[in-house]
């Protein structure tokens, strides 16, 4: 080796490799050394960097891919909720309560029983009843989340507790399901949590310090190395996680690097923004670096609150009077979104309805009018419903499509709990990921996890096949395949994989340093199990991550 030639600590041969610079992978080998990608280049050439202790790792015949990026995800509040009473893994009223039951028993000493994870189709008209949870738990108080963060289902301990009985109104930004006498039926959605919510102990600081480590180290299993947290600050049932991760960062144990998105009090005003500026200030530490807002302008389309153009429909196919929820004035919101752009915030929005997704393109370009183009980066996620008169705009306001692709499938929720309720004029509107493709959006992923699944190859597999993957049973918990979801609107498994890596780094600003396998940037790099190209895309989802690395150091490798 020449003197002046750094020595690989590690170098990667026998496979090939998406740099997320091209179309599709190349048939070269990667050398890395002190945290960094020293070459991409041929076998010969990557080779004369190693040296007797350079580790040398065979892919045999599987593809090196850059860190995905996860750009909407919850790790702090999915991993207290993996510690606690997690629902995540069942699909059936009886698996839901046995785990419940289970839960209650081995922690004689919880005050309260909380958790989450539950799917709202898994129960008559997406609402669970307090009755249900009576059975298992008649004593103690009970609160769970649905997968979405957008209900709770609680049992009449519960209510009680906070009193809420038949007199207590619905707030301005939720609703109280109800039976038929008027008395709640122990589903609560949207700010209708609160009123049971603000009763309930919070997770410790140790509690919350624990599931972030846990949600880190799961992520690094699939080969995330880099996300943005989407919701930094109290809410419902959880601790203020801007702390947790202050501590993490700290201590060194945050090891992924953390972009935070800082949480937008939609019941205030334009007097927080100098409070977020402070934390902005003091929240840059190690890999944590909380200079996003986040702003969530409608709720959810399964329980009526996602804001649309037109009104929802009834069972039987009629107009209702019900056009859904927006949580920001829209005056309000574009006050708001420029004077956070003049600061130089990012903006994450959760924009879900094609109203709620007007309203924000309309912020957005109230903002470029009043302050100019810049980098700031903002991105709507989730973008169920687009308007077609809206798809253009994204590329003339640079602003990034935030797609959570896994959705994009026909499944329980989807047919049973949305698409009735929209009619098939405006249900062919749904996930327009090729639209927003076609007429240059930037496309970022993320899996909004703990709502779905994080494994990056689940959710590139529905953006490209639009069905979900044999291996990710739909909500009755069957493996039958279904029709694919409006195909016109696939993206290619480049498009997919560059949305998850080079995509995803752009929204965290950095792109500079990852998101594609080059020479000078960081070495977070992912092994897999095989090169997906080289499959039918059918088989996307079987693809395995074997090895995680993190500027160059192993933090997964799958057990053989």
């Amino acid at each position: 080796m020449s003197n002046n030639r750094q020595r690989a600590d590690t170098v990667f041969v026998g496979g090939k490799v998406f740099t997320a610079t091209g179309p599709a992978p190349v048939d070269a080998a990667v050398a890395i050394g002190g945290g960094r990608i020293l070459a991409v280049a041929d076998e010969a050439a990557v080779r004369s960097f190693a040296d007797a202790d350079t580790e040398v790792v065979d892919l045999a015949g599987g593809l090196l891919v850059p860190g995905f990026q996860d750009a909407h995800v919850h790790p702090a509040v999915a991993g207290v909720q993996m510690l606690g009473c997690d629902l995540g893994e069942e699909r059936s009223i009886e698996g839901y309560l046995a785990v419940v039951a289970a839960y209650a028993g081995e922690h004689p000493e919880a005050a309260w029983i909380r958790g989450g994870g539950w799917s709202m189709d898994v129960f008559p008209g997406g609402t669970p009843t307090r009755a249900m949870l009576d059975a298992v738990v008649p004593d103690r108080p009970v609160m769970l989340t649905n997968r979405d963060g957008h209900g709770a289902w609680v049992n009449t301990r519960a209510l009680e507790l906070a009193g809420v009985d038949r007199t207590t109104p619905d707030p301005v930004d939720g609703r109280i399901e109800r039976d038929a006498d008027g008395h709640p039926a122990g589903t609560l959605q949207e700010g209708a949590m609160e009123l049971v919510a603000r009763h309930v102990p919070i997770a410790t600081p140790d509690e919350a310090h624990a599931g972030l480590l846990a949600a880190q180290e799961h992520l690094f299993s699939l080969g995330v190395t880099s996300w943005q947290d989407a919701m930094i600050g109290a809410f419902p049932g959880n601790p203020d996680n801007y702390g947790v991760y202050l501590r993490a960062a700290r201590e060194g144990s945050l090891r992924a690097r953390v972009v935070g998105a800082l949480w937008w009090d939609r019941e205030r005003g334009l007097e927080q923004i100098p409070e977020l500026e402070e934390r902005r200030r003091t929240g840059q530490v190690g890999r944590f670096n909380a200079t996003s807002i986040k702003i969530m302008q409608d709720g959810i389309a399964e329980n009526f609150t996602a804001g649309l153009l037109e009104p929802y429909l009834d069972g039987c196919g009629c107009a209702t009077a019900n056009s859904g929820l927006s949580f920001v004035e829209p005056e309000l919101l574009a006050e708001a979104v420029t004077r956070l752009d003049r600061s130089g915030f990012q903006v994450h929005f959760h924009a879900l309805g094609d109203r709620a997704v007007r309203e924000v393109l309309d912020a957005l370009a109230a903002a470029r009018a009043a302050n100019g183009a810049n980098d700031n980066r903002h991105h709507l996620a989730h973008l169920q419903i687009v308007h077609p008169d809206d798809i253009g705009r994204f590329a003339s306001l640079g602003a990034a499509a935030n797609i959570q692709a896994l959705w994009a499938a026909h499944e329980p929720q989807m047919d049973e709990l949305t698409i009735p309720f929209l009619g098939p004029e405006r249900a062919a509107l749904q996930y327009p990921f090729g639209d927003l493709q076609r007429a240059g959006a930037r496309l970022v992923a993320g899996s909004d996890w703990s709502v779905s699944s994080p494994n990056p190859m689940w959710g590139i597999h529905v953006a490209v096949n639009r069905a979900v993957p044999d291996e990710a049973p739909n909500a009755s918990g069957t493996f039958e395949p279904l029709a694919p979801f409006f195909p016109e609107q696939a993206l290619t498994l480049s498009q997919a994989l560059t949305a998850y890596t080079a995509g995803s780094a752009w929204a965290n600003h950095l792109d500079e340093v990852t998101g594609t396998v080059e020479a000078g940037k960081y070495a977070d790099l992912v092994v897999l199990d095989r090169d997906p190209f080289a499959h039918p895309s059918a088989e996307i989802a079987e693809t395995r991550v074997l090895r995680t690395y993190l500027d160059g150091e192993l933090v997964f490798a799958a057990k053989d």
